[in-house]
């Protein structure tokens, strides 16, 4: 969290979204952990589970957790309430919703781009950021979304839109896409250049486990205040650093 906080204030004009950010926590220590460091924070509701440990990917209560994710996300657009849904493993160097046409309802991020449009829906999906619209057919995708899982019990919740995500957006009406790599990134394309004129946020996607997370998102974060330094000297291009 203090990795993901500190990201906001070297970004480029992401510093005053923090009084924005409202952080979900999912045991009374984080809850307490949040409250020293920032303003907002959310205990979500999670019953008998004890979610106060490392969940790895696909075991435990992993699903159960991602699960509530959803749940929660829902609730925010029953509300009235369009989000963005960022993972803490996630740094922020500009404003992701920038990338996004304002025609979209839905928005997610992924592990792979391939081709130039963004409306193609075949790529893998990661649920570490989402933007979703508030409206009745984002929430009724979204419920639907969630129902099918007793159809597919063992399936996480990105495994399943991969699933549906072409069947729920046509029954629904929503207008669904993948954010580019070039600027929703992460370590699942470490082939693809960190390329930091373009770059708005990293994932820790495709890694496993706390520390090698925190590892690799420090050296990302500093490359990226290198990056900054050096656009800031004179004779260099500092548009990037504006856009």
């Amino acid at each position: 969290m203090d990795l993901f906080l500190e990201s906001f204030r070297l970004g480029v004009r992401t510093e005053p979204l923090l009084k924005h950010l409202v952080i979900v926590t999912a045991d009374p220590k984080a809850f307490a952990r949040c409250q020293r460091v920032h303003p907002h924070c959310y205990a979500l509701a999670m019953g008998a589970t004890n979610f106060t440990g490392e969940q790895v990917f696909m075991v435990g209560d992993y699903l159960d957790m991602m699960w509530r994710r959803n749940r929660f996300q829902a609730r925010v657009l029953a509300l009235g309430y369009s989000f963005v849904f960022t993972d803490v493993d996630i740094v922020w160097f500009r404003n992701p919703l920038l990338r996004i046409p304002v025609a979209v309802d839905f928005a997610m991020s992924c592990d792979m781009y391939y081709g130039d449009n963004p409306y193609d829906l075949d790529k893998r999906a990661n649920g570490g950021f989402v933007y979703a619209k508030a409206s009745a057919r984002t929430l009724a995708f979204y419920d639907a979304w969630y129902e099918a899982r007793k159809a597919h019990p063992g399936k996480n919740e990105q495994d399943l839109f991969d699933m549906l995500k072409r069947e729920l957006s046509a029954r629904h009406g929503v207008a669904a896409q993948f954010i580019d790599t070039e600027y929703v990134g992460g370590f699942c394309e470490q082939s693809k250049r960190r390329d930091f004129n373009k770059l708005c946020t990293y994932h820790g996607n495709c890694l496993v486990g706390l520390k090698s997370k925190l590892e690799n998102l420090r050296v990302v974060l500093d490359e990226w205040k290198e990056f900054k330094d050096k656009a800031g000297k004179p004779g260099s291009n500092i548009t990037a650093l504006t856009d």
